[in-house]
């Protein structure tokens, strides 16, 4: 399942290819095909992709600038075919 990028440049900034949009498609279809649960923020999937356009700059800027500060994980209790639970983080989208 590995995806073949193109070679890395040592002169590019290895947080700015992580940004890079091709990167964040990719991201968000894994995203998107877990059809997974919202974060502490209560955004469901749905509702991402309008909020990441009008907020993609401002976060993608703090992410650079090294001021970003994510939100707390949410934490969920997921039974265990054994018996008892295991402990599940949630991130925001």
């Amino acid at each position: 399942m590995g995806h073949v990028m193109e070679p890395l440049d040592p002169k590019d900034h290895l947080l700015e290819r992580m940004l890079s949009r091709q990167n964040m498609q990719r991201a968000w279809k894994r995203v998107k095909s877990n059809k997974g649960a919202h974060g502490v923020d209560g955004m469901s999937i749905e509702e991402f992709p309008d909020s990441a356009r009008k907020n993609w700059e401002k976060t993608r800027e703090s992410l650079l600038a090294g001021t970003y500060q994510p939100l707390a994980v949410r934490r969920v209790e997921i039974p265990k075919d054994t018996g008892g639970t295991r402990p599940l983080g949630i991130p925001i989208v």
